[in-house]
């Protein structure tokens, strides 16, 4: 019976790992790399220039600039810059401008002076895309909060499968093929396991009002608009007064916020009614501040007078749990050497299910290695593997090539970079179907390496922004893109040489006494 069950396990872990396996690594990918959407934001427009961070001084200016430019506006917006975030934006809402009546412009923090950025999507394209899958809302997101359980369930079927699961973390046997492989798939597995537990459970938290709609609808019926207002303390606007008032000056309500928060750190403001007596002024803490999402850290002010008018709701402590579950999740919390470790237990997962569909591959093209020509089923899986895993990465430099050699003035530029994302996946489809396996591989590896190890050449010979110029600067968002583009094309040059190599035969051992194990059976 017991034994029964771990089979029953291994065969939900395998199967579940296999159908859901490809669209479940371009998610911890494309999520991983989310944990530095601003630094590569950051490189994606090198004409916003990173300066020491003044507070007061930035939102004078961004007050000076609103006022001459979005007077007649009934809502103003302000994004603080910060250690990561280089630009100072402010958007203002105008019927007859931008997209949907609003209208957004990036502030040099010095000057105040609007910054000619070139139109990117930056390290946004791959946040959205991880919980989108650049689907019509709201597909995309059931399609990834479904994946997100089946990541889980494929943990806790893991869990279950290895009877010997600690064991297993210090055993690694090199050069024995397949055994190889399973050493790493385990060791790696439980290296990261509360790491990939936190992360999958947190992602259905993020979604429950999408998973678990019953008591938001028996509730608040239709209107998830208000569910929303109450959930993060939200208040109606105002009516203005039409009366002409001037707006108090924002760094004098910053020094009374910091007054009553010292040293808090603040990531936007809203301004109401602007120019009207009945004019309000809000601030809320930046989510670097805190784990959760924290309303009661937000301040709203009399925008005439300065007086302090309330501060936001208390949350009880559901709302904190859910809400320390969703920071875990995104990790805004997270100081340059934790924001790291994020990263690297994302790219651990990414691998974890990688070799995991490699193993699958593997084991069954053992059994076929005689026959000249490999069945259609497993063929299939072979490009799949291949375009999913070395073609996500060729389409991810492709996208950071086309930042650099798309025209900055061409029209809907953003979007043709998000275009030469998928044309480049689309092509390693095509090209996996056309060579053989082993040799796919080695070839979109070997372009991969060198197309990330040539960005810094690029980035240097397009702006003035190279790896010598920002090393000089302190700037280390841009620095840090570059030399990581580097690593990641020397680790891909690795790669692509190991696969490149006629491979070693590998001795294929007896196993008639081993009993049916619960460590071939996941891969079975």
């Amino acid at each position: 019976m017991k034994e029964g069950f771990r089979q029953a396990m291994a065969w939900l872990h395998t199967w579940t790992g296999l159908i859901f396996g490809w669209l479940l690594f371009a998610i911890f990918l494309t999520g991983t790399l989310s944990y530095f959407k601003e630094e590569i934001t950051h490189w994606m427009q090198p004409e916003v220039r990173s300066h020491a961070l003044d507070p007061a001084l930035s939102l004078d200016k961004a007050q000076q600039y609103l006022q001459d430019n979005a007077g007649h506006s009934a809502s103003w917006f302000i994004r603080m810059p910060n250690e990561r975030e280089a630009g100072l934006s402010v958007g203002y809402r105008d019927p007859n401008g931008g997209p949907r009546g609003f209208v957004n412009k990036t502030l040099d923090t010095q000057t105040g002076e609007p910054v000619e950025a070139r139109d990117s999507r930056g390290g946004d394209f791959f946040y959205r895309f991880h919980f989108q899958l650049q689907m019509p809302y709201p597909f995309g997101r059931w399609l990834s909060t479904f994946c997100a359980f089946i990541m889980l369930l494929g943990l806790v079927t893991g869990i279950i499968t290895h009877k010997k699961i600690f064991k297993e973390f210090f055993t690694f046997r090199p050069g024995k093929g397949q055994r190889s492989w399973l050493d790493g798939h385990n060791a790696i597995g439980v290296l990261v396991l509360p790491f990939h537990l936190m992360i999958s459970y947190s992602s259905l938290v993020l979604f429950m009002y999408m998973v678990m709609p019953a008591g938001i609808m028996a509730s608040y019926g239709n209107d998830t608009g208000k569910y929303f207002n109450d959930l993060f303390g939200r208040d109606d606007a105002p009516k203005a007064a039409q009366l002409a008032t001037p707006l108090v000056a924002l760094p004098s309500l910053y020094a009374k916020v910091q007054a009553l928060q010292p040293g808090a750190r603040i990531g936007n403001i809203q301004v109401q009614n602007p120019g009207d007596s009945n004019a309000r002024v809000t601030f809320t803490q930046s989510a670097a501040d805190h784990v959760a999402y924290r309303r009661s850290a937000n301040w709203t002010f009399d925008g005439a007078s300065g007086a302090l008018l309330s501060q936001g709701k208390p949350e009880s402590g559901a709302m904190m749990t859910a809400f320390s579950f969703a920071g875990l999740h995104m990790g805004n919390f997270a100081g340059p050497w934790l924001r790291w470790l994020y990263f690297f237990f994302g790219i651990a997962g990414t691998a974890v299910i990688g070799t995991g569909l490699v193993m699958w591959l593997g084991k069954r093209q053992l059994k076929h290695a005689k026959r000249p020509h490999m069945p259609g089923e497993l063929r299939l899986v072979e490009v799949l593997n291949i375009a999913s895993m070395s073609g996500l990465l060729l389409a991810v430099a492709g996208f950071f090539w086309a930042n650099r050699l798309i025209p900055v003035g061409i029209e809907d530029r953003a979007n043709w970079e998000v275009n030469a994302f998928f044309i480049a996946w689309s092509l390693s489809l095509v090209h996996a179907v056309l060579r053989s396996g082993r040799r796919a591989w080695g070839e979109q590896l070997a372009l991969g390496a060198l197309a990330f190890a040539l960005l810094p050449l690029l980035n240097g010979l397009g702006t003035d922004r190279g790896l010598n110029h920002s090393l000089q600067a302190g700037d280390w968002a841009m620095a840090g893109f570059d030399l990581t583009a580097l690593g990641t094309g020397l680790f891909l040059a690795w790669l692509a040489g190991k696969m490149l190599r006629s491979p070693k035969p590998v001795a294929r051992r007896a196993r008639a006494a081993q009993k049916p194990g619960t460590e071939t059976a996941q891969v079975s």
